[in-house]
């Protein structure tokens, strides 16, 4: 009997020795990196912040985020991307392909995840979309590019039936910096189709604007959009203000830029991209391989016009184009 309460003691004392052994050792704590072109508190930050929350992470408890911006400059790119391989990262995000390219370049180890980089495939980051093959998973625009940017136009068409010449904002830089033009080459292949002309607007700088949207007025251009780069997305205010003093009608990627006092925006909706981005960090930290995730395309799409900048540079929108906007700013 003694023998018998011996060992249930003995029993009693090592479990609970384990179990004060296990309430020690400490939680993990996952460092997510992230590189992005502009500081500040930019929505898409914030929806990344509650999702991982939804998800169960807590900054300061089981969740470090590492922030590199590195505003448009290449050098910076590179020198923050070394840098979040040095720290060791459990995983890195990247918005766009040139964010993508500087972290494929500084690690092929720590996974990488993509928000809406165009042409993983063509440019080389993935093998394919259904098995990307390395450390680079997420999201992409490609398959959906051709087919928004036929959108876009003919939107721009309905709301202006006699446009025929056609302006495109782009940075040159990030061009060189991507060595990628696909976009480009997606809006002159569909223009020719809609019987456009197209002019190129290169800006180089957040103060090329005004001269570029002047160069457009002098040359007859009748309506604007834009490329997806950097440089553009991170001046929204600057090109929408620029747009409204020269009275150019431009129809924009997302819903920022219609919420920052432009026109009209046709996209995939960016904060959905950025929720859906996170979805696919927090599978990696529970130990899913990138190379295992297909790449995912976008799922939602916006129409949003600002009626006010409408009534403002005196453009009527076709109640038919109204109807069908997923939102009406007045």
């Amino acid at each position: 009997m003694k023998t018998k309460i011996v060992t249930v003691a003995i029993a009693i004392l090592s479990l609970i020795f384990v179990c004060a052994t296990e309430a020690q050792q400490p939680a993990k704590v996952f460092r997510i990196g992230i590189l992005s072109a502009r500081a500040g508190l930019e929505p898409r930050d914030e929806v990344l912040r509650q999702r991982l929350r939804e998800l169960g992470y807590a900054e300061g408890k089981n969740l470090t985020i590492e922030w590199r911006f590195w505003d448009n400059k290449p050098d910076l790119l590179n020198q923050y991307a070394t840098e979040l391989v040095r720290l060791k990262v459990d995983v890195i995000h990247g918005n766009n392909t040139a964010t993508i390219q500087a972290a494929k370049k500084a690690t092929t180890t720590i996974p990488i995840v993509m928000t809406a980089a165009t042409d993983p495939v063509e440019s080389g980051l993935v093998a394919s979309e259904e098995r990307p093959g390395g450390n680079i998973t997420g999201l992409t625009s490609a398959s959906a590019s051709r087919a928004l940017y036929q959108k876009r136009l003919e939107l721009l068409k309905e709301v202006i039936p006699q446009l025929s010449r056609l302006g495109v904002l782009m940075d040159p830089s990030y061009i060189t910096l991507t060595g990628r033009n696909e976009s480009f080459k997606a809006v002159q292949a569909v223009a020719g189709s809609l019987g456009l002309n197209v002019q190129s607007l290169e800006v180089r700088g957040a103060n090329d604007f005004e001269s570029a949207f002047q160069a457009a007025t002098k040359a007859g251009t009748q309506a604007l959009i834009h490329l997806g780069h950097p440089l553009i997305s991170n001046n929204r205010r600057q090109v929408a203000d620029a747009a409204l003093k020269n009275r150019m009608p431009v129809l924009y990627a997302d819903t920022q830029f219609t919420d920052a006092g432009g026109l009209m925006s046709f996209g995939a909706e960016p904060l959905d991209l950025m929720r859906r981005a996170v979805d696919y960090i927090d599978k990696i930290l529970k130990g899913a391989k990138p190379a295992d995730m297909p790449i995912g395309q976008p799922t939602k799409f916006e129409l949003v016009i600002n009626a006010k900048v409408a009534q403002q540079i005196g453009l009527t929108i076709p109640q038919s184009v109204l109807y069908r906007a997923d939102r009406v700013i007045r």
